[in-house]
């Protein structure tokens, strides 16, 4: 069912408004979960008790309770509001067109998701990291809420949105600073559409037809974002280093994913291998669940907020 939408005016950049809840809280893309079994909770703080070195992979489950929606959520994931799908690396690579309708969409989405904050539990795993429980953090977001709560010892898996790469030269900068050169080449834009995950929205081609992108100042290269396209190939570097800070951990928690996607999965295989124990948080089945001995279900933050790191 598709959820219902009001305008909502952003005044970051003159001309957009997005579409959001007409009842719209920072949970509106939390899909609904029953309550929370006591038992596994304790079962949880017991696991965590007995880490010393806590390997934890992040997911979109987490940044839902930011506001920000996801692919694949239960009822209100983009995938179960709509029949759009996100665009592959070989159409950004290849067609000039695709670039433009996706930074059009981009341009229109960014204040809105570049403003989300993290929340309680990016808070408390970056607490927890203080504190010497967690070795090391894994996300799959790509909307820099861990760097935002402080987090340090922390690999973007995916990569970051907040920073924009040239294909020609590799010269890395920052996505707002692309803004800035989008509303000068395009004044006149004007557009409204409700969110999608990642910084996207839903604009039909017809809408940015006519919407100018600007290419690197550098080299007059190709401009992406500095994330990892569905299609994409994850840096082999980054995996071996996320290989090495598993082989120093002793448990690994998963918070917010549904491990679907394998290059997140690929370090479960691993420490199933290496017989390091795995817990799951995470609202509905996930594809990792038979390599887990401890499943909750329930919302991140809320279960992790009675979870002590000792």
């Amino acid at each position: 069912m598709l959820m219902p939408w009001r305008l909502l005016t952003i005044n970051a950049s003159p001309g957009i408004r997005l579409i959001s809840g007409s009842t719209f809280s920072l949970l509106n893309f939390v899909p609904a979960t029953r309550t929370i079994d006591a038992h596994l909770v304790e079962k949880l703080q017991h696991f965590v008790s007995n880490a010393s070195r806590l390997f934890v992979v992040s997911g979109a489950g987490l940044s839902t309770e930011s506001g920000i929606p996801d692919y694949r959520s239960e009822g209100v994931g983009l995938y179960a509001r709509t029949d759009r799908r996100p665009m592959q690396y070989g159409e950004f690579v290849r067609s000039a067109k695709c670039r433009q309708r996706f930074w059009a969409r981009n341009y229109v989405g960014w204040p809105q998701f570049s403003s989300h904050e993290p929340n309680a539990a990016h808070k408390i795993l970056h607490r927890w990291e203080e504190l010497g429980k967690l070795h090391w953090l894994v996300t799959q977001n790509v909307d820099a809420l861990h760097s935002k709560a402080g987090q340090k010892r922390l690999t973007e898996l995916h990569g970051c949105a907040h920073r924009v790469i040239c294909l020609g030269c590799g010269t890395v900068t920052q996505r707002e600073e692309l803004q800035r050169r989008f509303r000068s080449l395009n004044p006149g834009f004007r557009a409204e559409a409700p969110a999608a995950p990642d910084g996207d929205v839903l604009l039909e081609d017809e809408e940015v037809r006519h919407f100018r992108v600007p290419s690197c100042t550098a080299c007059s290269g190709t401009l992406k974002p500095e994330v990892t396209f569905f299609g994409d190939n994850v840096n082999k570097a980054m995996v071996q280093l996320v290989h090495d800070r598993l082989a120093e951990s002793d448990a690994v928690l998963v918070t917010g994913s549904s491990m679907q996607v394998y290059s997140a999965y690929r370090f479960l295989l691993a420490a199933k291998e290496r017989t390091i124990p795995i817990a799951i948080l995470n609202i509905g089945p996930t594809r990792a669940d038979h390599l887990a001995e401890l499943k909750v279900s329930g919302r991140c933050a809320e279960v992790l907020s009675v979870i002590q790191p000792h």
